[in-house]
């Protein structure tokens, strides 16, 4: 249904959740007001593409900008169908967000840990996973997470059509492993998964 091949009770999951959305978005800007009658592809479908590249059963997993919970959330919750032990948090300085990502995670029975802190406020202690949606330009989402990133950390970043150009800048300062996948709900948008990331 809505183009997730998931149980019952994970779909029930993500009604939930859609039906907060559209409840607390014109509130608090949680998504643009012209994607909510889309929500299913452009931000749920959107994000689970993420969780698709991840192999790791557990660890940590950072949502960094989180906003409306994409792709952090949504990856929480179809990882607590997979039987994941990943420890997702997600990091929104905005309190209010933050407590929309709280009431959902109270409502929908899925376990996450939301910081509502700044980046550079978070302890400096490596990740498992990194992710961000549309945050920050590559060179400078690097740099606000440099302390979370460790020798096996992977990153996987949502980006638009400019993401050549970024990993282009990112380059001039940092070294790392690239594979970059193609989104299959934005034309002009990738996943970029970054592994053995290193200052230079």
């Amino acid at each position: 249904m809505n183009g997730l091949n998931v149980s019952r009770e994970t779909q029930e999951r993500l009604e939930i959740y859609a039906a907060l959305l559209q409840k607390w978005s014109p509130k608090i800007n949680l998504v643009a007001s012209g994607s909510l009658p889309n929500l299913w592809e452009r931000h749920f479908l959107d994000s689970a593409q993420v969780l698709e590249r991840i192999d790791a059963v557990d660890g940590t997993w950072f949502d960094l900008g989180s906003g409306g919970g994409f792709p952090g959330l949504v990856c929480a919750i179809l990882a607590k169908e997979a039987g994941s032990k990943l420890q997702f948090t997600l990091v929104e300085s905005d309190q209010r967000k933050a407590a929309f990502l709280r009431t959902v995670s109270r409502e929908t029975g899925v376990k996450v840990k939301v910081l509502a802190l700044r980046i550079e406020q978070l302890p400096a202690e490596p990740v498992t996973i990194l992710s961000a949606r549309a945050l920050a330009p590559l060179p400078k989402l690097l740099q606000l997470s440099k302390h979370l990133i460790g020798p096996s950390t992977v990153a996987l970043f949502q980006k638009g059509a400019q993401h050549k150009r970024e990993v282009n800048d990112a380059l001039e300062t940092w070294r790392f492993d690239l594979r970059t996948e193609q989104s299959r709900t934005d034309p002009l948008g990738v996943v970029l998964e970054l592994r053995d990331i290193h200052h230079v």
